[in-house]
């Protein structure tokens, strides 16, 4: 028999789609993959006649001969032989513990001593520390003169990540993880320097420190930062891990609360990296009134002013008719408001936010109630000291026009007038999800998208691509295209696969992702669409933190057209025909989201 290990065959199935003898192709996992995952599927294909086994099983396959079958994973090396005809594929997989090794004998759980990086913080603000070590050990931690007792936790409740609610299994776990935990505050600014911990077990002590340093930072002394990137990223914590706030416009200045590692926490609470700032000099914490508030028009949007002191940070939150804008850092003496008669904003309301909800300093909140229950966008920048909201009017289809006018409309141009982004997902390197045979997803996302462009132009619609062949373009690249164009809408052609834990024959369908609320109605139109008009099974609408859903200057959404690694709804993606009646079926739904809005 021949041995195949792995994707010892990817290359040629993707460059000989016409096989020259039968083959057997493993598309996933790769050789040697790693998962914490409690099971694995495979991906792959072999000619629909005669049989696949795999670990002597013969296992299901659709007409086409697609696989893509779970099977369980035992902790540590599992080794899975495939075989059709005679060919056969050796595929070794392990499972990493998830589980926290606890030590038993006098030492301290790797990596686990807290702070792992040097940390600054206010006085009187709780810090914890924790070391995981053995059973009945005792634990403790001198910081400066103070020597803490560590307790042990009975046990440590664990969440799954973010992507466990794509496969319904988002359940807290807990274990006993040998962690040890206390926290305290110090009252006076100083240098405390690296944590000393102490483990004593059966009469032995041990002494380590920790790899981070403390220090407690003077409320009289605090640095100020600026925001230097066009758009902070403020989050709320100190990794990639937390969940975004509203960027901060350049220029943007808070005081410094606190710093764990490469991050700054500024005083209304949130965290930014500390290479999106400079540290000013001489400056005093930062504060601002603010009187009066105007709006005026320019070309397709509403800009209201905001004369301030000095740049505050700032949220934005939208809602059904409404956008909410919080100024924090911001004493109101506000008598007069003006906003004139106006295409958008029916009224502007305004309150104080005290603190703590204001911030360290206050803050101030208007509300715009809105005349259409979509939204078309918004930006936020500084001028001077000034802000900025702009609020994007409808765009301004041109057929709707002629209705008015009583002049004939053609059903062909019933975008006319319409700005519309298409991004293919991925290309050049970036392979995105791979098909049973290989076929790999950004392919089939520029053909798909090639094909929507056309529709969308014969309905008179002026339409953008991120990507017009195989390339590689970075989501910076991307985001900033419909930034600069300023669509009415932005669609991200993706299809879609799943975590190893996934369950690839059984999950199919058209799955929509939004983040801003006035994307969400565009994609709850679209999804239910197409299940409709081409019977496709739903797979869902989700709200998701993706960089071709975050964009605010335009309703934007990514659309997950079908699952990659699904055997019988991959013969469907691969179909030319299916395709073109996919690509017609959202240009057709594109069209009656922009008609049901007039």
């Amino acid at each position: 028999m021949r041995k195949l290990l792995g994707l010892a065959l990817l290359g040629a199935m993707i460059t000989s789609p016409v096989w020259a003898e039968p083959s057997l192709f493993l598309a996933y996992p790769p050789a040697d993959h790693q998962t914490t995952a409690e099971k694995i599927f495979f991906i792959g294909t072999a000619p629909a006649s005669g049989e696949v086994l795999i670990n002597g099983k013969v296992i299901k396959r659709s007409p086409a001969g697609h696989f893509a079958p779970s099977f369980p994973l035992q902790v540590g090396e599992n080794l899975f032989t495939l075989g059709y005809q005679n060919q056969e594929v050796e595929v070794k997989v392990r499972r990493l513990p998830t589980e926290v090794e606890v030590p038993l004998g006098l030492e301290f759980g790797e990596d686990s001593l807290s702070p792992a990086v040097d940390i600054a913080r206010l006085p009187g603000e709780l810090i914890c520390f924790g070391a995981i070590a053995p059973v009945n050990a005792k634990v403790s931690v001198s910081v400066g003169n103070q020597r803490i007792s560590l307790l042990p936790q009975s046990q440590n409740v664990q969440l799954p990540p973010n992507s466990a609610v794509l496969t319904a299994q988002n359940q807290p776990t807990s274990q006993f993880t040998g962690q040890y935990q206390a926290c305290a505050a110090a009252e006076v600014a100083a240098e405390l320097g690296q944590p000393q911990y102490q483990l004593s077990l059966n009469g032995e002590t041990l002494s380590q420190r920790a790899p981070g340093k403390v220090s407690i930072l003077s409320p009289t002394q605090l640095e100020v930062a600026e925001v230097s990137a066009d758009a902070g990223v403020a989050r709320t914590g100190p990794s990639t891990d937390y969940s975004r706030l509203t960027p901060l416009p350049k220029g943007t200045r808070a005081t410094v609360t606190g710093t764990e590692g490469e991050w700054v926490r500024l005083d209304y609470g949130g965290w930014i990296k500390a290479e999106e700032v400079r540290i000013l000099n001489a400056v005093v914490p930062p504060l601002s009134l603010i009187r009066s508030v105007s709006a005026r028009q320019v070309e397709g949007a509403t800009e209201v002013v905001f004369p301030l002191q000095t740049p505050v940070p700032v949220n934005v939150q939208q809602g059904d008719r409404t956008l909410t804008l919080t100024l924090y850092n911001t004493i109101a003496q506000t008598d007069t408001i003006y906003v004139d008669e106006d295409s958008l904003i029916s009224r502007l309301d305004w309150q104080p936010l005290l603190p703590p909800l204001g911030g360290g300093k206050g803050g101030v909140q208007y509300t715009f109630h809105l005349k259409s229950s979509r939204q078309w966008g918004y930006n936020l920048r500084y001028e001077g000291t000034s802000l900025i909201l702009s609020l994007r009017h409808p765009p301004n289809r041109e057929s709707k026009l002629r209705e008015q006018r009583g002049l004939l409309l053609q059903a062909k141009q019933s975008l006319s007038g319409i700005k519309i982004l298409i991004d293919p997902g991925h290309g050049g390197d970036e392979l995105g999800a791979i098909g049973p045979n290989g076929y790999p997803e950004k392919d089939i996302n520029l053909v798909v998208s090639k094909l929507l462009q056309k529709e969308l132009v014969k309905r008179g619609a002026t339409v953008y691509m991120t990507r017009q062949e195989d390339e590689f373009v970075s989501l910076k690249d991307r985001v900033q295209m419909i930034d600069e164009l300023e669509p009415a809408i932005a669609l991200s052609i993706h299809y879609n696969a799943l975590p190893d834990n996934g369950d690839a024959v059984n999950t199919a369908g058209v799955g929509m992702f939004w983040y801003h609320p006035q994307a969400q109605d565009l994609s709850v139109f679209l999804h239910n669409y197409l299940v409709k008009q081409l019977g496709r099974p739903s797979y869902g609408v989700f709200w998701n933190n993706l960089a071709l859903t975050r964009p605010h200057t335009a309703p934007a959404v990514l659309l997950e057209l079908g699952f990659m690694i699904n055997p019988m709804e991959f013969e469907w993606i691969e179909n030319q025909q299916e395709q073109k009646k996919l690509a017609g079926a959202i240009a057709d739904g594109v069209t009656q989201w922009f008609q049901d809005g007039d």
